[in-house]
């Protein structure tokens, strides 16, 4: 029965669901790092939000982890490095909390333009200052949001019904998408020179780090308004104070901060900064969502292998989970075949998909295949790590995908390219359910994968087969199947040939000795 640890504060239909799906849980909130380090072996699957820390310390501790769980959107918190290489898939729950981070950008650009904040605490104080706090209008104003995905395309809906004029930069978001949630999509340049509200809706990476900067702020519009409600290190605060002292910025309305808690920060003070501390998310109906859709995805996982919302691995739903396990089997042994016949370190690894394959998720059939192609140098490896130890060492993964073109219904084909060589080794699904062999090195031969095969590449030359029939008998060598195939009459020929059992290196060394044999391998599948 798996095991999953609830390590932060989650509603208690969560540790329900798990219970109902069979799993076995524990509630254990407010652990500090030895005390996580000490119990964290014992579980399958680390359901938290914000608080605990899963560093790479954490993750060298959790022998039998296989899930970490982020109830919410932010990773922050996760070393995702550090939990792929180990195999760990990592989720989170992007869309539980959308609409209520939405709604609080929503609220913070009208408490900015309104002033709501700083009347509110002098209205407390008995002061009557109506003619100090002169607000703007939303309605007619534009807004320019960067990153325009979940989150950022609710803000667009919102602000539309505002009234707004409303344009986006997202690298990412394509004009078919702008066009369909009514917004433009701009560079960021013309964002800056245009947008008299900007609010922030990007993850927090290498190239978004700091993407409000000084001179980024030189460019826009004087009397502009800033909200971000996304992550703290996306503006350079101290660019932003001297901005707001000179009026360059009119106000700006932030959630999140470079460092959190954020206890003390040079912008606070600032009679034009409005300041919550990180409630993007804090309404009741997300962290309900958030709670009870982490505890499904992760019992989804844990009982079916089913993936959703991984950061780290291609989502696989229950339904398209028995249509991709054939094929998964299938590139993950065209990978090991070609992982064991290729002679050098391999370079890149090229997966073609034709016919009815090409239309389904081929990424998790592509991790799939990596893991084939580097289990004979890694035995430690799963779909979760193949990426990132194949990116790790240097290796270039491309897919291509076109309709049917030959005899097969799906046909895969899997090439190396290698220091000094290329080898492609292509593969089908029969109506059997079972995977084949159809082509090794563009020479068409038809095999099952047995647990053992010898793989022998030979000059096309008369005795060849008795030659070798005679050596396997010699050594008391049973043959479950033997297929041949040859590129044309006297030229190149693969011979692949299931045994019963393991093949030593001393019978290789025979195969290898007789004239017509270029290269032998003991394969094991």
């Amino acid at each position: 029965m798996p095991k999953v640890l609830i390590s932060d504060k989650l509603s208690p239909r969560a540790e329900k669901i798990f219970r109902d799906r069979g799993i076995d849980v524990d509630v254990k909130t407010g652990l500090d790092k030895e005390e996580l380090i000490k119990i964290i072996g014992d579980y399958d699957g680390l359901a938290v939000r914000s608080a605990t820390k899963a560093t790479a310390e954490v993750i060298d501790a959790a022998t039998n982890l296989k899930v970490i769980g982020r109830a919410g959107i932010g990773v922050d918190n996760i070393d995702i490095p550090a939990a792929s290489a180990k195999g760990i898939v990592v989720m989170n729950t992007p869309f539980g909390n959308s609409i209520t981070t939405a709604e609080h950008a929503i609220a913070m650009m009208f408490a900015i333009a309104r002033k709501i904040p700083q009347a509110n605490e002098t209205t407390h104080q008995g002061k009557w200052l109506k003619s100090a706090y002169m607000g703007v209008e939303l309605t007619g104003k534009t807004l320019g949001i960067i990153g325009c995905g979940n989150i950022g395309s609710i803000v667009a809906n919102r602000a539309q019904g505002l009234k707004m004029k409303v344009m986006a930069f997202d690298p990412f978001l394509t004009p078919e998408r702008a066009v369909e949630i009514g917004v433009s999509k701009v560079e960021l340049d013309e964002l800056f020179a245009k947008a008299d509200f900007i609010s922030l809706h990007t993850p927090l990476t290498d190239k978004t780090r700091h993407i409000i900067d000084g001179d980024a702020l030189g460019k826009m519009k004087k009397g502009v308004y800033i909200i971000n409600c996304a992550r703290g290190g996306l503006i350079v605060e101290s660019a932003l104070k001297l901005a707001l002292e000179s009026g360059h910025v009119a106000g700006a309305a932030l959630d999140v901060f470079e460092k959190e808690p954020a206890t003390e920060n040079d912008l606070f003070g600032m009679e034009n900064l409005v300041a919550t501390p990180h409630l993007g998310a804090s309404t009741e109906e997300a962290q309900e969502n958030v709670a009870l859709q982490v505890a499904e995805q992760m019992a989804e996982y844990l009982l079916t292998g089913a993936v959703t919302n991984a950061l780290n691995m291609p989502s696989v739903t229950a339904e398209e989970g028995p249509i991709l396990k054939p094929y998964i089997e299938l590139v993950e042994k065209l990978g090991l075949f070609g992982g064991q016949i290729a002679e050098t370190g391999i370079n890149e690894i090229r997966i073609e998909y034709e016919g009815a394959v090409a239309e389904l998720n081929t990424k998790p059939l592509t991790a799939a295949a990596i893991v084939g192609v580097l289990k004979p140098s890694l035995q430690e490896i799963n779909m979760v790590s193949a990426p990132t130890l194949a990116k790790d060492r240097g290796i270039v993964v491309s897919e291509t995908k076109r309709t049917q073109q030959g005899v097969y219904e799906s046909y895969v084909r899997i090439t190396l390219v290698t220091q000094r060589q290329e080898r492609s080794v292509a593969g089908t699904i029969f109506s059997d359910g079972k995977s084949r062999l159809i082509q090794v090195k563009g020479i068409n031969v038809e095999a099952e994968f047995g647990d053992h095969i010898l793989y022998v590449e030979n000059d096309d030359k008369p005795g060849f087969i008795g030659k070798l029939g005679t050596l396997m008998g010699d050594q008391d060598i049973n043959i479950a199947t033997f297929n041949l195939g040859r590129s044309a009459a006297g030229g190149q020929a693969v011979a692949l040939v299931e045994v019963d059992g393991d093949i030593d290196s001393a019978f290789l060394a025979q195969v290898r000795a007789l004239p017509q044999v270029v290269v032998a391998k003991a394969l094991k599948f």
